[in-house]
């Protein structure tokens, strides 16, 4: 299924990045009329109560001291349904992971790097139902899939803003100046920028999808830096990161760390970092893995192709694409592609173009794999590479009409 930009008629992919990405929200009529009629309110309570499934219940008591929200995480059960209050809210994660048809819908938001997204998920609320005033620390489209939301968007936030005390979510009172109050109809997109305030309330029976979109932190970054360097140690020569501390000591009491000392050697690290000869390969490393990770563990099913059955599916106008669960890119200087976080280091040249072409949303017809090969041997080899990552679940298998 090709899926084309949810974007305005008058407003470019490029348009989009250059005057909205992080800078103000952008709401699109019927942007993604494809996602009406997926899923019900009855399918995302019953998906909620299965065992792998990351879900929150939200519920709001109004009591003398005004509301009193109450969070219970996965795992749920049908009786954590029953005698809710008129206003509840039940949250499901990584929803793409249940629905290839959801899945496939990251395909309008395909003007943003794949190596952003971060999972679908959905909020199913009836009328009144919220999860408050917040802000979120990521970029979100809002999808209406069924129902009505009211969206109210307001100040920008930071890492002062003050949250309601003794809540088990993080809300506020306060969102400023209200900026945008409107109604979302099934298949209209609201696109909040990280950290603007919103509030979401159910008019009626309603679900709402949340593409979600990240940037790596400061600590992922770190993590995996420690990480590649720990990994990498038996290579490197260790006087690639001597760092070159020369300072007389002060009169200091005998175990008190200098802070001048400490600043001195903050200093000598980054100029060590800044100019090794390998650390940016290092780093390129580091931020290729940090950022193809999936936050939730993909499943996969049991399933064994055979190369054979591969071939007769894609003769007969089948095509393999990228799974929507999976996270892939890759770099250059050098070639190195990278899966859900994992460099895969064991690919030859053709095995390489062709998952790049594959990340890249390119649906591999027999055609387009017969072209590319020399001699049948190779041909084998390749069907055989593919159901390697057809069983890995990294891509999947789609039979013509």
């Amino acid at each position: 299924m090709n899926i084309p930009f949810c974007l305005p008629e008058n407003i470019t992919p490029e348009g989009f990045l250059q005057n909205y990405w992080q800078k103000r929200p952008l709401v699109i009529r019927n942007g993604l009329p494809q996602i009406v009629g997926l899923f019900e309110p009855a399918d995302i309570i019953e998906l909620a109560q299965e065992e792998e499934v990351t879900a929150r219940l939200i519920q709001t008591h109004q009591t003398e001291d005004g509301e009193k929200w109450s969070l219970k995480r996965s795992p749920l059960a049908e009786e954590d349904f029953e005698h809710l209050p008129e206003q509840w809210s039940v949250l499901v994660q990584n929803l793409e992971q249940w629905s290839p048809e959801l899945g496939a819908l990251w395909q309008a938001f395909g003007y943003i790097p794949q190596w952003q997204r971060d999972d679908i998920m959905v909020s199913y609320a009836p009328a009144g139902g919220s999860v408050g005033r917040h802000y979120d620390e990521y970029d979100v489209f809002l999808v209406q899939g069924y129902g009505h939301r009211r969206w109210q968007l307001g100040k920008w936030c930071d890492a002062s803003t003050e949250f309601k005390a003794n809540q088990p979510i993080r809300i506020f009172d306060d969102m400023g100046d209200i900026i945008f109050d409107e109604v979302l109809a099934p298949g209209d997109v609201l696109y909040v920028p990280s950290r603007l305030s919103h509030y979401g309330v159910a008019q009626d029976d309603c679900l709402t999808f949340s593409f979600g979109l990240r940037f790596p932190n400061a600590t992922d970054l770190l993590e995996n830096l420690c990480k590649t360097i720990e990994h990498q140690s038996d290579i490197l020569p260790s006087s690639q990161f001597a760092i070159p501390f020369r300072l007389s000591p002060n009169a200091q009491p005998n175990a008190l760390l200098d802070p001048k000392m400490v600043a001195t050697l903050k200093t000598q690290l980054i100029d060590l970092l800044q100019q090794s000869s390998q650390f940016d390969e290092l780093f390129t490393h580091s931020v290729a893995t940090a950022v193809s990770a999936r936050r939730y563990e993909q499943l996969t099913e049991d399933n064994e192709f055979y190369p054979d059955e591969v071939q007769e599916v894609l003769e007969a106008g089948g095509w393999i694409q990228q799974d929507a669960n999976v996270k892939m890119l890759y770099t250059e200087n050098p070639l190195r592609v990278y899966v859900n976080g994992e460099w895969i280091d064991e690919l030859n040249e053709a095995e390489a173009n062709l998952l790049i072409r594959i990340a890249n949303g390119d649906a591999i017809s027999w055609n387009k794999l017969a072209s590319r090969v020399e001699n049948q041997d190779e041909l084998e080899l390749l069907l055989d590479t593919l159901c390697d990552w057809l069983d890995s679940g990294w891509v999947t298998l789609e039979e013509g009409e």
